[in-house]
């Protein structure tokens, strides 16, 4: 079973939708119902539920195959935390009035990184199973 991919992307859900809900809300506080209509806060905020959308199935992907191939829990959920942070951080710097740069920054950080070390061990595990 899959038991901490589960967890995480259950918690991830509920950040996907407040990101849905906030496109969702300007959108009718906008009457835009397609595109952004050159509404700035429309438009960040569908880049910020389209970020979103661009890496968790991947972050995900890769904390199943850890767990598939049975690679030691506490360093997946370790590393599951850390894209866990990054995904939050990046959508709390949308959803604030002014965009928070740094809290940006911080959140593509944590995202890329654990997504290279995840991958990182992915090809780990798939050099061990050779041996």
């Amino acid at each position: 079973m899959l038991l901490i991919t589960a967890f995480f992307a259950s918690v991830l859900t509920f950040i996907y939708i407040k990101l849905a809900k906030n496109v969702i809300r300007l959108r009718r506080e906008s009457n835009i119902s397609v595109g952004h209509g050159k509404s700035e806060p429309l438009e960040k905020s569908i880049r910020a539920h389209a970020n979103f959308n661009e890496y968790v199935p991947l972050g995900l992907i890769l904390m199943a195959c850890l767990e598939i191939n049975n690679f030691n829990t506490l360093i997946i959920i370790l590393v599951g935390g850390l894209f866990l942070i990054g995904r939050f951080l990046h959508a709390q710097s949308f959803l604030k009035e002014e965009m928070d740069i740094d809290l940006r920054v911080k959140g593509m950080k944590c995202t890329f990184w654990s997504l290279r070390i995840m991958s990182g061990l992915n090809f780990f595990s798939i050099a061990m199973s050779f041996l």
